[in-house]
């Protein structure tokens, strides 16, 4: 009785609950929003690709050269995915004055507009990575109306930012628990975890709400598995494994700048380099009838959908190099949209080519994978 007088009384106390969860619920509607933006950005363009097929070649290269001309110019923190920087944030050795360069409200309102940017000339990325920063600037700007004794630390509102982008973007609350466990089990603080929990599980009941029960790659619907899958299996986990390698080391090199003549072109010519890259990035997007580019939610969700596949193996390496040249381009957007569809083109080449019967669930491999 007397621990529950003394929470009920503690005014103050339940003032930072209401401002943790507050911001909990402006974190879903920034993913929500930012989701909206993005996804409707791209449909645009696809549009506009339907309606003229010669568009892309002229739109893309030029968006994508304004695009991270104003990300080298102002929001230079807001390159990549955005997860490196809120691991950055979380890093220990980061002093707390300057984690602020990492996540801030103007980072998440500046990703959100260059990412957008990003899909509205087309290119293969995601943003679903943009997304963990994007909340987490949101939950982050909670630190200023929080009291001095709440107890509640700065990475916890982080991570529990973080984990919100996840639950939104992917609209699964659950995902986003699992994600914030794996993180704060490192450095629990007993007497806020719950509550940053319960802020969690609100951004995501916000996606919920606004979005339904919505899944972004369809339903995987997987019958009857036996020991038929084994090989196919096999041979989808090796492709993804290597490919996930390669994309990884091409990212690297492109990035750290190789005695090449390529990156001696970027590092001097970064926003003609960007253009180029985006001219590529079009005639993929030309080819394909925009199938290959953007986050390929909707090509992964028809190969779920439909038994029929069009261009086998060529479609999933088009996928691939848009994706690199998209990030080698300094477009800010994320890998792991792009990523499941490669996955799960590889899992449907897998199965073409071996006539297997169990198609979904080798999709399914390779998305996993």
């Amino acid at each position: 009785y007397a621990n529950l007088r003394h929470e009920l009384s503690d005014s103050r106390r339940w003032l930072d609950r209401v401002v943790v969860m507050g911001f909990a619920v402006l974190a879903g509607l920034a993913a929500v929003g930012f989701a909206l933006l993005a996804d409707g950005a791209f449909d645009w363009f696809a549009g506009m690709q339907a309606r003229w097929w010669w568009f892309p070649l002229v739109w893309t290269p030029a968006l994508t050269a304004l695009v991270v001309w104003v990300t080298r110019r102002w929001f230079k923190a807001a390159g990549g995915s955005g997860v490196p920087q809120v691991l950055a944030a979380l890093d220990p050795r980061t002093p707390e004055e300057s984690r602020h360069v990492f996540v801030s409200l103007k980072l998440a309102a500046a990703k959100v507009a260059l990412v957008t940017g990003g899909c509205l000339a087309g290119l293969s990325i995601g943003r679903q990575g943009p997304s963990v920063q994007v909340t987490a600037g949101v939950m982050f700007a909670a630190r200023r109306w929080l009291s001095p004794n709440s107890g509640i630390t700065p990475r916890e509102l982080l991570v529990a930012g973080g984990a919100a982008g996840i639950a939104a973007a992917f609209n699964t609350p659950l995902g986003g628990i699992v994600f914030a466990i794996e993180e704060l089990s490192r450095r629990i603080e007993t007497k806020s975890s719950g509550l940053m929990m319960a802020g969690i599980v609100a951004s995501g009941l916000v996606a919920v709400s606004v979005m339904g029960h919505l899944s972004l790659f369809g339903r995987v619907r997987v019958g009857d598995v036996g020991w038929s899958i084994a090989w196919p299996g096999f041979l989808v986990a090796l492709a993804c494994g290597l490919l996930g390698g390669l994309m990884a080391r091409l990212i690297i090199a492109s990035f750290l700048g190789m005695p090449d003549r390529f990156c001696a072109y970027r590092r001097k010519w970064p926003i003609r380099f960007a253009a180029l890259c985006g001219l590529a990035v079009a005639v993929i997007a030309v080819l394909t009838q925009t199938s290959a580019v953007g986050g390929g939610h909707n090509h992964t969700r028809a190969l779920l959908e439909d038994s029929s596949q069009s261009l086998p193996v060529v479609w999933t390496w088009l996928k691939f190099v848009a994706t690199w040249l998209s990030a080698w381009a300094g477009v800010p957007g994320g890998l792991f949209g792009p990523a499941l569809s490669i996955g799960a083109g590889v899992g449907a080449d897998v199965a073409h080519l071996l006539d297997s019967p169990d198609r979904v669930a080798l999709i399914a491999l390779g998305m996993a994978a």
